[in-house]
């Protein structure tokens, strides 16, 4: 009889043995991140249990980062370094008895971060706009493209000049070749060395730096080919002044003076310097047109100028000048990018208004 009695009773013992919860804690990297972030989890066998995490500093000492009461649990320990290992300590106390577990990890940043899709959904959306774009202008379709009335200028200052029999200066700015206004106001000079070939007018464009310089004289040497004028090219009229921006300056201040130019075009990247050239060209009595995207400089330049290209209008310059497929459907491309954004950013905010923040969760990467 007692041995019947027994057998449940060991019955049970043998259960609760095979079905004791094994301590574990464990410390993985978070998957599609930018390897800043280590997942650690535990489990611990009492739901009473207060549990510690703690790490290790670069001294080994642990400091405590999280707290929490329960059997299992999670915590995502952030704004890591990739590639750099981390220890970590869970300390779990029931009653008197406590647990002690260790564990390490390194987080690895991935090829692929989940909480930039967002971006990449955007880029894949403009990308196709401005593929779709450069597609309708290369089939005939006319792309409107708001007026600039500093480049439709370009024709009026060149026949002024040549009215005159002065010349056309033409300043790229103060920056080197790696600057993106450099560029824009090379591809600018090119059409305005168009305009100076047909009317036979001297243009002058004294430049900083070397490899500005080179640029410019096949900028300007292909544009008198394509006007079928190449006898009418000057080298010359291409120089190097100096690398020093005041001395550059001061020796466009000096051209100025002597050589009374009947227009003047100062477009690039422009500094300190922007209101000397503008107040000196415009003593001179000559038609000044400006552009920068250094906003800083545009006051300068509005004041004492007759047209300025303000910020972006210089980089569409040359869309608008030559009418390329290409360059009109990029351009209406990334106008198509900007409203698309500006539409997203006031669509967040009616969602934060709302009280709907996943929204800006899911821009953000917090809902991944």
């Amino acid at each position: 009889m007692k041995q019947l009695i027994l057998i449940p009773i060991l019955a049970s013992c043998l259960l609760s043995v095979f079905f004791a919860i094994t301590p574990e804690f464990k410390c993985e990297d978070v998957p599609y991140d930018a390897g800043q972030a280590l997942a650690l989890t535990w489990k611990v066998p009492s739901d009473s249990s207060f549990v510690v995490i703690q790490k290790a500093d670069s001294l080994g000492v642990f400091n405590e980062i999280h707290a929490a009461i329960g059997s299992s649990g999670s915590y995502t320990d952030t704004e890591l370094s990739p590639q750099q290992e981390y220890r970590y300590r869970l300390i779990a106390t029931t009653g008197s008895d406590s647990l002690s577990l260790d564990s390490s990890g390194k987080p690895v940043e991935q090829w692929f971060y989940l909480g930039k899709l967002s971006f990449l959904i955007l880029l894949v959306i403009i990308c196709a706009a401005i593929l779709l774009y450069i597609n309708m202008a290369r089939r005939g379709k006319e792309l409107f493209i708001r007026r600039i009335s500093g480049l439709d200028s370009m024709e009026e200052a060149v026949g002024r000049a040549t009215e005159k029999g002065k010349p056309i200066l033409f300043v790229p700015g103060i920056s080197d070749l790696d600057d993106i206004q450099t560029i824009a106001a090379l591809t600018i000079l090119s059409h305005l060395a168009a305009k100076s070939a047909e009317y036979n007018t001297d243009l002058i464009v004294p430049c900083r730096y070397s490899m500005v310089l080179s640029a410019a004289r096949e900028v300007v040497k292909a544009a008198y080919l394509t006007a079928g004028k190449p006898d009418a090219y000057k080298e010359k009229n291409i120089f190097y002044l100096t690398d020093d921006q005041f001395g550059y300056v001061a020796g466009i201040d000096g051209i100025m003076v002597r050589e009374q130019p009947a227009a003047n075009f100062f477009l690039g990247s422009f500094y300190a310097e922007s209101l000397i050239l503008a107040e000196t060209g415009f003593s001179t009595g000559a038609i000044q047109t400006s552009g920068t995207a250094q906003a800083h400089q545009l006051p300068f330049f509005v004041v004492s100028c007759d047209y300025t290209l303000i910020g972006e209008e210089l980089f569409a310059a040359s869309a608008y000048l030559s009418k390329d497929p290409q360059q009109l459907g990029s351009l209406k491309g990334h106008d198509f990018g900007k409203l698309l954004i500006i539409l997203l950013i006031l669509i967040g905010i009616v969602m934060e208004i709302a009280g709907q923040h996943w929204f800006k969760g899911w821009f953000s990467g917090e809902v991944f």
